[in-house]
């Protein structure tokens, strides 16, 4: 499975979709962004820091299990790190996989694994 994992502190920006192999039949996209309220507080946004070496590294390995469990073909990964004001998005997962069960089944599980134990905190804070 192709996988590329990056971590920024730049607005996300969605990386084209390349032709790829003919055995793609699904491409899966997910977009998380900072909504205005959280836990019924009002937001400016949040403020997202990670352990990038550790995050990498765990993310990685589930990310490449659940590939292997789910039969993806590739699968890009972009959080990003620092203030995100609302409205902005904080995550971007795009999954090419032989069918869209796979592809979605993949991309459910991936989000919980990243909520389970991947390095990644968010608070709310203000800008700066």
């Amino acid at each position: 499975m192709k996988l590329d994992i990056l971590f920024t502190h730049e607005p996300i920006v969605i990386p084209d979709l390349l032709s790829g192999s003919r055995e793609i039949g699904a491409v899966v996209e997910f977009r998380g962004f900072v909504r205005e309220m959280e836990h019924g507080e009002a937001l400016e946004g949040l403020f997202y820091e990670a352990y990038e070496a550790m995050a990498g590294k765990v993310l990685g390995n589930h990310l490449r299990e659940l590939g292997e469990i789910h039969g993806c073909d590739a699968v890009e990964f972009i959080h990003r790190l620092g203030w995100v004001p609302v409205g902005e998005a904080s995550l971007y997962i795009r999954v090419c996989s032989a069918h869209r069960g796979e592809g979605l089944g993949f991309l459910a599980a991936a989000i919980d694994r990243l909520k389970l134990d991947v390095p990644i905190w968010k608070r709310v804070g203000k800008p700066g």
